[in-house]
């Protein structure tokens, strides 16, 4: 946790754009099979940015007019304590965030009951305990807590939150520290003859010995062009591409979020080169573009169309390059946005409405297939961290729908465009904090061309 002063402006802070009560439920456990075997415990973001306490089945309330804070929650049982060992009580949580009230769990629902016809606060939730917890509060229909959200909370708590502090930034570098020797290592252990779950074992492994969790399932695969390939089931060939999304989250719970794409055998041939090099340049491309007052949309459309002007060159497109961006045909080979916000949740803030966290009343979410997937589009700010990572995925499934539809045929020639199938898929990802004057890419450095790479895998 934080200093407790922390967690008291940043409560006094929101108490100060919205009136009436809030409430912050934290996380419940979550059951792997039967109620005592659990995942491994991860606070609800806006708990932990509010309160900072990492325990489950708690709740956190704000009176917005007062600006007093209540933990409500029970101390440890007998048992607790047998099978669990020496545990925090409820007042030693609430004196380490800075929280005068800590009273028993069962008395929540009396004290929203005193509170009156005030507005009454909460996001949306994203697990069903947590929405059946509020439901049997506020007398509201489980299947219709989503829609009785707070949209004011959801906003006001988006324009806190997005905006990283010097203690915010300090976590994310803890956590990218872990995370390049866990990238540095894939190189190492990346040659013909290993299965993918050896090298992401070992990557998860690095953060573990580090005492810290994975901030998302690691992404280690040489089917790059499945987005968000959780296998790790094939065993690597001399001449793959091994698309590695991975992070480590620090302490705290920040996330970092990096992506390399690696040659088996520790070289690339020339047509993977090329199409390395060409994502390199559309990423460093985009993160020079990135600097307050920009909107995010026009970094993913510059990426866009720096991959459409080296495809243009591989005659894989042809015709005018800003027309191909702007009709969507160069979704075929770029799908996804080219980043997102990131800082307590590896998607940040996703869980409260993507459209409240990266679009505002100046850009809404367009109906094209690839950049509706943009998740962050709205100009960006000074405290912003983003995602910056284009890429470059050749899905047989998708090129054959589009060839069959004659989707964009005066744009694309899918003859070319299957010659390129056997790339998979390439993707290059930085975390960059927005500041006043530009940005900066967080972290330690992370072999990132292709003769950086290619030096580290030969080792």
């Amino acid at each position: 946790m934080f200093a407790a002063e922390i967690y008291r402006t940043r409560r006094a802070v929101l108490a100060s754009k919205i009136d009436g009560i809030g409430l912050f439920p934290s996380n419940p456990p979550s059951p792997m099979n039967y109620a005592h075997n659990t995942h491994p415990y991860v606070q609800d973001g806006c708990f932990a940015y509010y309160f900072g306490i990492p325990q489950a089945s708690i709740m956190g309330a704000i009176d917005f007019a007062s600006g007093e804070s209540f933990l409500f929650g029970d101390d440890p049982t007998l048992d607790d304590l047998i099978w669990l060992g020496t545990a925090t009580t409820l007042r030693e949580w609430a004196e380490r965030s800075g929280v005068t009230h800590a009273l028993p769990l069962a008395g929540l629902g009396g004290w929203i009951a005193a509170c009156g016809k005030r507005p009454l606060h909460f996001a949306p939730p994203y697990r069903g305990a947590v929405a059946m917890q509020l439901s049997g509060l506020l007398d509201i229909p489980a299947a219709a807590i989503a829609d009785r959200a707070s949209v004011p909370l959801v906003r006001a708590i988006v324009g806190q939150r997005e905006i990283k502090a010097p203690e915010e930034i300090a976590e994310m570098e803890a956590a990218l520290a872990v995370t390049a020797e866990m990238h540095k290592a894939a190189m190492r252990l990346t040659s013909p003859g290993v299965m993918e779950h050896e090298v992401s074992g070992q990557m998860e492994g690095i953060a573990r010995a580090a005492d810290l969790k994975l901030a998302y399932p690691v992404i280690f695969s040489s089917q790059g062009e499945v987005l968000h390939n959780d296998r790790h089931d094939r065993r690597l060939e001399a001449g793959d591409l091994v698309v590695n999304d991975s992070g480590a989250a620090s302490r705290n719970g920040y996330a970092s979020d990096i992506t390399r794409t690696l040659p088996v055998g520790g070289g690339f041939d020339a047509r993977q080169r090329d199409c390395y090099e060409l994502v390199l340049r559309a990423q460093s491309t985009a993160i020079d573009t990135c600097r307050a007052g920009t909107p995010y949309i026009d970094v993913h459309k510059l990426a866009a169309r720096t991959l459409v002007d080296g495809l243009l060159e591989q005659r894989v497109f042809r015709g005018d390059a800003d027309e191909i961006v702007e009709s969507g045909a160069y979704a075929l080979c770029f799908q996804t946005g080219v980043g997102h916000q990131i800082g307590l949740d590896v998607h940040d803030m996703e869980s409260l409405g993507e459209d409240y966290v990266g679009y505002d009343e100046t850009v809404s979410r367009s109906k094209l297939f690839g950049l509706r997937n943009l998740r962050m589009a709205k100009a960006l700010r000074p405290g912003m961290v983003v995602t910056v990572e284009p890429g470059l995925y050749f899905i047989p499934a998708l090129i054959d729908r589009w060839d069959g539809e004659g989707r964009h045929k005066d744009f694309i020639d899918y003859g070319r465009v299957r010659e390129f199938l056997p790339v998979h898929g390439i993707r290059i990802e930085d975390d960059v904090l927005i500041t006043e004057s530009g940005s900066r890419v967080l972290g330690p450095p992370i072999p990132k061309t292709v003769q950086e790479i290619e030096n580290a895998m030969r080792q």
